[in-house]
Formats: structure tokens, sequence, C-alpha cells
């Protein structure tokens, strides 16, 4: 492995045993190859630790970093101060990266030197691998802030960014206070020293997951929002922010869930995966009009 590869990839991962081997694999199989991989075992309890090592021994790209655990934004930090590439590029432990991600990421860099950071659309799965749907991110730096000033967790896919380190660490890397709306924090302070983008093409697969869905932290979250959208606004002299602050994910019920990825599924025409979601609503909303519907359409489309 080289002293200072191009780029250092950056993923957290806590008990991740599901899903890390093929996020992982989908990393070490990018065709732009100069890179270091960085996996933070947060204080795992599974087979993470030992998946980690094993990749580690088979690739000497893989460099293993264990912490007690403490959250995404400690893992985070202490990978960005390990870093050795000029160029960070995030991954999360249950995503998947087409082939070409680093390599379209970096040429889009090397071509826009202003850019401090830059994204991709992004294809929809479910927690099977099941493909839902593309999101199609604004790719302008003006039209990404706008989003980022309204808390659109989604104006930038966190897993998908490849960004400058020396620019993210001179703003101040990944602040604690705003843990679970970490990234959104960090790109707006990256927005003020150069420029944001979305590479318009899908370059990850992007699961979801019903714990990402999650009732618990919904006001916390939405609390952390509103207290990033003031120090933003003021930071920036632009006044105080709107009043209405977007929820950073949807929260949907279990049914409502099941329901949403169906119809998902049945708009990409991925039958399967749409009567698995039509079976999910019926048992979470068994007298739902709606989930019968759904479980109709799956079964007598038009595909027949």
């Amino acid at each position: 492995m080289k002293a200072s590869p191009r780029i250092s990839v950056v993923i957290p991962a806590y008990n991740a045993q599901r899903y890390l081997e093929e996020a992982l694999g989908s990393v070490l199989a990018q065709t732009f190859e100069d890179f270091e991989c960085l996996i933070v075992d947060d204080g795992s309890t599974d087979r993470t630790p030992e998946l980690i090592r094993e990749f580690a021994r088979r690739d000497r790209r893989v460099r293993p970093l264990r912490l007690e655990h403490g959250g995404i934004v400690k893992a985070l930090n202490a990978a960005m101060r390990l870093a050795r590439g000029p160029l960070v590029a995030r991954m999360d432990a249950d995503d998947v990266c087409r082939r070409h991600r680093f390599e379209r990421q970096v040429a889009y860099l090397d071509e826009h030197p202003e850019c401090v950071a830059v994204g991709s659309w992004v294809l929809l799965t479910d927690p099977y691998g099941s493909d839902l749907n593309e999101i199609r991110t604004k790719l302008a730096h003006d039209q990404v802030e706008a989003d980022l000033l309204k808390a659109n967790g989604w104006a930038m896919f966190h897993p998908t960014v490849m960004m400058r380190r020396e620019p993210a660490l001179a703003v101040g890397g990944y602040r604690m206070e705003y843990q679970w709306s970490e990234d959104i924090d960090l790109f707006l302070r990256l927005a003020e020293v150069g420029k944001l983008a979305n590479v318009p093409e899908v370059l990850l697969r992007y699961r979801q997951h019903v714990s990402s869905i999650n009732r618990t932290r919904r006001d916390t979250q939405l609390e952390i929002n509103r207290r990033l959208l003031e120090e933003t606004y003021d930071r920036r002299g632009l006044g105080p922010p709107p009043g209405h602050v977007p929820e950073r994910h949807s929260t949907f019920t279990p049914f409502e869930l099941a329901r949403s990825w169906g119809w998902q599924a049945l708009t990409n025409r991925n039958w399967k995966a749409a009567r698995r979601h039509a079976l999910a609503a019926i048992k979470a909303g068994p007298l739902k009009y709606h989930s019968w519907t759904l479980a109709y359409r799956s079964v007598w489309h038009p595909g027949k």
C-alpha cells in the first residue's frame, strides 16, 4: 500500500455483520484502485471485528480501527485524522458502491478544483437488496446548498460523498453537538469555503431499514436541525431561518413503510419485492384497504 494513496475511504461500522461483506467487497472492487480503506469498528458486539480482520488479511488497503462505542461522529473524526489521502470517500457498512464510483468522482474533482465535496444520485434498496427507486438529487452548488439550508438531508447523500480532506478538517470536521445531522452541518460549513455538487449518475445502492426510520429519534433530530439552522443562518448573517424545519427522515409506521417500499417496487416493476412488502403490509395492517390493493397489484400486474 502506498504511503499516501489518492483516496481514504472511511466506513464506520457498528454491529454491521449482515451487510459488511457486500459493502466492503464493492469498495475493494472499484475500477479506481489507489485508495486505503479505514474501517472503524465502533465497539461492535457481533462478528464485525472478525470480518474486518479477515478483509485486512486479504487486502493490504484495508486499515482496521477499533474504538469503544461512541457513535458515528467520534468514529468519523477518528478516521479523518488518520486518513492519508487528500480525498476522503464516505461509505456506510450496509450500502453498495457501483464499480466506477471512485473513478467518476475523482475525475469530477480533478476537473472542478473549486469543488470541495461531490455526491451522486442513488438507487434506494430494501433490507433484502431489492431495488426500489432511483433518487436524483440536484446537481449545482446553489441548488444543493439551498436544500441544505432547509435541513434537507437528501440534498447530498452522506455515503455517496467524496470530499477534500484539508478543507473538511479546516472547517472543524464533524461536530458532536449535531450528531444525527452531522453531515448537513459539515456540508454547510464546506459550502462556505468551496463548492458542492452531485454527479448526475447513480453511484451507490442506498439501503433502507426499519431501524433507520426511527420514531424514538424523531424529536431529537428535529431539535438538532433547528439549532443547526439557527447557528448557520446567524453565522452567515442571514437572519432567522424559516420557521418550518423538515424531518430528516420519514417517520413511517411499519405498515406505512411496507406500503411505501411496495409501491416503489411496483413502480420499478420489481414484482417479487412488491409481493414481499405487500405481505408485510397485510401483517402490519390486515384491515387496511391499501394493504390489499398493494397485494392485488403485485400479483395481477400489467407485466403478467
